[in-house]
């Protein structure tokens, strides 16, 4: 694990990062926040490329709760059975849209206790929503985030929990809102996990990472 790298190299990582992506966006399509927490809770141990194909067709049927209860369970499962864990994500999926429709009236809540408590949901599918729809500066730590912190220096921790009050803690305000959509990127098409491609990257004179593959 690599050291935390001080303020002012963050700002230098960051500002490059907004130079060459101003906009980041989360790569899981979408239509309203309900379909946007559906998203990400079918994301769990699945790529975001599986689970937009399989809920192309399913938006256009079921873009609200009580739309996704008409459709039930099974019928749900015809649509998303592409995607890992589905009978359990599908039942999820359908005791979230309940509870939604019951003590919610069908909206999103936009507190993380809130989100938190809905069936399938964790606390970084809750930091997701909260994010891209909520544009809050909550940061969602996955995989990608979890490495990229850790190899460059720019949010080490031992675990996501510690990965993520490094990015609150450290990343300048500023850059806050896109901060995980930077990391995520990122981490997936350049700090890859067993091939990084050190020699193209834009930070690689700051970061920490000793084993660089230049």
């Amino acid at each position: 694990m690599a050291k935390q790298l001080d303020y002012h190299t963050l700002r230098e990582i960051f500002t490059r990062f907004q130079a060459a992506e101003p906009e980041p966006k989360g790569e899981l399509e979408h239509v309203n926040a309900y379909t946007l927490v559906v998203a990400v809770a079918l994301s769990a141990q699945a790529t975001d490329a599986g689970v937009n194909k399989a809920t192309r067709e399913l938006f256009k049927i079921a873009d609200t709760p009580q739309k996704m209860l008409d459709l039930g369970e099974e019928r749900l499962i015809e649509h998303i059975k592409t995607i890992g864990l589905y009978r359990n994500k599908a039942k999820n999926v359908i005791k979230l849209s309940q509870i939604l429709f019951d003590d919610y009236g069908g909206e999103v809540p936009n507190s993380r206790a809130a989100l938190q408590s809905l069936p399938g949901v964790g606390r970084k599918t809750a930091n997701v929503v909260l994010n891209m729809w909520w544009k809050q500066p909550a940061q969602a730590v996955d995989t990608h985030i979890f490495r990229v912190g850790n190899r460059s220096g720019i949010a080490p921790g031992k675990d996501v929990d510690a990965v993520e009050r490094a990015v609150e803690d450290n990343i300048p305000a500023d850059f806050q809102q896109h901060a995980h959509h930077w990391l995520i990127l990122h981490g997936r098409y350049h700090c890859k996990a067993r091939k990084p491609m050190c020699g193209t990257c834009i930070i690689r004179d700051l970061c920490m990472f000793e084993d660089k593959n230049l």
